[in-house]
């Protein structure tokens, strides 16, 4: 079993900066792709960024890209999202996500997630 754990939410103002990050403990691998989704109120959750094991390839929402970029250190096992730029439309809660062990590569689809954290808060007023 995976066990993710997100922080570093909270509130900012628009064109501020946050830096979320992931940490994982249990059989978690290095080789996990991992990814980060958001959910704000009253929508579906969507897609953010992604990592693939390793961090040789990167995902990014066309809505993010240039403004976050997500990381991992390996032996910390933790992945992290820097957010810059920051507008009131990125207000949402943030889930972590992992693959299984089987998958390396990094997807779009929340379908290929298995392993999800409890979420952290990010508002950003205007």
């Amino acid at each position: 079993q995976v066990q993710l754990v997100e922080s570093g939410g909270g509130l900012v103002q628009a064109g501020g900066s946050l830096r979320l990050s992931c940490a994982a403990s249990g059989r978690v691998s290095s080789a996990y792709a991992m990814a980060w989704f958001r959910q704000a109120p009253g929508k579906e959750r969507e897609f953010v960024s992604a990592i693939s094991g390793g961090g040789a390839e990167t995902l990014y929402a066309s809505s993010v890209k240039g403004r976050f970029s997500i990381s991992r250190d390996s032996a910390r096992k933790t992945v992290y999202l820097e957010m810059n730029s920051l507008k009131p439309e990125d207000t949402a809660v943030y889930y972590c996500a992992s693959r299984s062990a089987l998958y390396s590569g990094a997807s779009y689809d929340a379908h290929s997630y298995v392993f999800w954290g409890q979420g952290t808060q990010v508002t950003v007023s205007s």
